[in-house]
């Protein structure tokens, strides 16, 4: 996402082609865009990098979230996620998704008919396995009534620890991988954030709550702490936070974003890590629902997401 739109300052087509390269070079396979990212463009760019490599790398999109005349829009109609996956498909330069998600549960259409259209696709050849993002326990049951859900794309680290209210337990019920995003929260957790002034214009963390003052200084006291942890066990911040999440389950699955080959090395470093118990636990008690102050999204974004809430 953060190739074309919502962090910081999108890198040069040539620059984000080239991080993509890279990636695949030190053995990413796993690629993850949508229809939303950039309006497209995320899609298109994937394809153009990626298209001598696509026999060889696993790709996954998300429809139900577009942008419509400049605007994203969450549209889970039927007839609306049959159009776009035929556009991702042009975009992606392929004829086929390893797995496609529903990126948002459209709440005014039941989850059974917008399943009903995931369903089409994959009879139509036109994708692979079937993921959900952002869901509760209750939606992903009734989407297995209709078809087996592979994946489900939230927001799990140790700052956001939503996924511990359900739908974690029901992926490991259900084998269906928990694929984490932003797992570093947005940055913060590697030390990336010094202050909610560094954020240029059209960065999304500016209207997030746990970027504004007070709770931004709050969440900084505790962040010393990890900081010094992540040091005793030979690792950096974003790997110690990246190792959390790996080791939280046996589903789950982390996709940090980055702009930069650095970061991206040394995020694939962190598949090496091993965490000792007494780190795990201190962890757990030092960064939590309890101690992380603000909500992870503003009031209005908060109504469109499906997840549980502490």
């Amino acid at each position: 996402m953060n190739l074309s739109h919502a962090y910081d300052v999108a890198p040069s087509k040539t620059e984000a082609i080239k991080l993509l390269h890279g990636a695949f070079d030190l053995g990413v396979r796993h690629f993850d865009t949508a229809a939303l990212y950039g309006f497209g463009s995320n899609e298109s760019l994937i394809g153009e990098a990626l298209k001598q490599q696509r026999s060889e790398i696993f790709l996954a999109s998300k429809c139900a979230m577009t942008g419509v005349d400049g605007r994203r829009v969450i549209d889970g109609r039927p007839e609306t996620l049959l159009k776009t996956v035929d556009e991702a498909l042009q975009r992606l330069q392929t004829d086929y998704i390893d797995l496609y998600y529903l990126h948002r549960w459209d709440k005014s259409v039941p989850i059974e008919d917008s399943m009903g259209a995931m369903v089409t696709m994959k009879q139509q050849g036109k994708i692979g396995a079937i993921g959900l993002s952002e869901v509760s326990a209750n939606t992903l049951s009734k989407a297995q009534k209709i078809h087996p859900i592979a994946a489900v794309q939230t927001e799990y680290s140790l700052w956001s620890r939503n996924p511990e209210l359900g739908i974690l337990d029901t992926c490991i019920q259900n084998n269906t991988a928990l694929v984490a995003f932003s797992p570093l929260g947005r940055g913060f957790l590697a030390g990336a954030v010094d202050s909610p002034e560094q954020f240029k214009e059209k960065d999304i963390r500016a209207n997030m709550p746990r970027f504004q003052e007070p709770n931004f200084s709050k969440n900084k006291q505790w962040l010393k702490e990890f900081k010094l942890t992540a040091a005793q066990e030979s690792c950096s911040p974003a790997q110690l936070a990246l190792a959390w999440v790996l080791n939280s389950s046996p589903v789950t699955h982390a996709i940090p974003g980055t702009r930069s080959l650095s970061h991206l090395r040394e995020n694939i470093a962190a598949t090496e890590i091993k965490i000792s118990t007494d780190a795990l636990d201190k962890l757990n008690r030092l960064i939590n629902q309890n101690t992380v102050s603000g909500p992870r999204y503003p009031q209005a974004t908060q109504k469109e997401i499906d997840t549980e809430e502490f």
